[in-house]
């Protein structure tokens, strides 16, 4: 049994929960539901990712969370780049960076456990979504990078928390090259925990999500946050000012133009 909520702004992030243990408890998932844009993460999608953590953390009945994209070709092809034409100054962009980092920051501390479900692309912040998560599953469809340096910026939260997760090295590879991983590579690495076939994704997400349901709920969020104590907390800033100064070089107008103009972009250093 399931109940969606879908805001009346102009949302891409629907929400359902799905009952479990005879009815006693839920496990939600969050949908990333724009499939068109392969679920690109306009500006509205990180206050909203923030309320429904906060919302499904205090209902009293929920123990696990899924974060999963719409359709079959992408969990989240990450931000959407031509909204970023509209940060026209350094307040607006840096309010921007540290509105993603919050929701970075909610996913990884939300006492709840939370498994991505990544289905196709996991691109830029869809990439970064996934690292912020606790257990990453994985259709053999899925498809992992972060090619942010094509349009003259980084991955903000990916080049602070991968390191953690991949080694430095693989996360120099993936920001300097934009190079993309397959699932069984990401897997390897240490990116995804399990791979399964595209059409039992969700059923594996589902059982899984079950059985941490049915464990005991404060263990679990001491757990996780012990677990969480090896993290650093304190470059957060440092990440935001380095990237609101990417966002107003020469170089950054020069790519995000070129995304939106379809053509290769001519990088100056500036």
């Amino acid at each position: 049994m399931s109940s969606s909520d879908r805001g009346s702004s102009a949302s891409n992030l629907r929400v359902e929960k799905h009952e479990v243990d005879d009815g006693r408890l839920t496990v939600a998932v969050l949908t990333i539901d724009d499939p068109a844009r392969l679920n690109a993460m306009g500006r509205a999608f990180w206050p909203e990712l923030r309320a429904a953590l906060t919302a499904l953390e205090t209902d009293g009945r929920t123990r696990a969370v899924i974060i999963t994209g719409a359709g079959t070709k992408a969990f989240s092809a990450g931000g959407d780049i031509a909204s970023f034409a509209e940060l026209t100054d350094v307040t607006a962009k840096r309010a921007f960076q540290q509105d993603c980092m919050r929701s970075f920051a909610a996913v990884e501390e939300s006492p709840l456990p939370v498994i991505a479900a990544v289905n196709g692309y996991a691109m830029g912040g869809g990439c970064e979504l996934a690292l912020a998560c606790d257990v990453v599953v994985a259709s053999d469809t899925a498809v992992f990078g972060m090619p942010e340096s094509a349009v003259g910026l980084v991955p903000g939260f990916g080049v602070l928390r991968a390191p953690s997760v991949i080694g430095r090295h693989w996360t120099k590879l993936l920001m300097f090259s934009g190079e993309r991983v397959d699932a069984a590579t990401a897997m390897q690495i240490g990116l995804v925990q399990k791979v399964v076939p595209a059409a039992e994704l969700m059923d594996t997400a589902h059982r899984m999500a079950g059985r941490i349901a049915g464990m005991a709920p404060l263990a679990l969020a001491t757990g996780k946050n012990l677990v969480n104590r090896g993290v650093d907390r304190g470059e957060w800033d440092h990440s935001t000012a380095a990237l609101t100064t990417l966002h107003g070089t020469a170089d950054a107008a020069e790519g995000i133009a070129a995304f939106v103009g379809k053509r290769a972009p001519r990088f100056e250093g500036r």
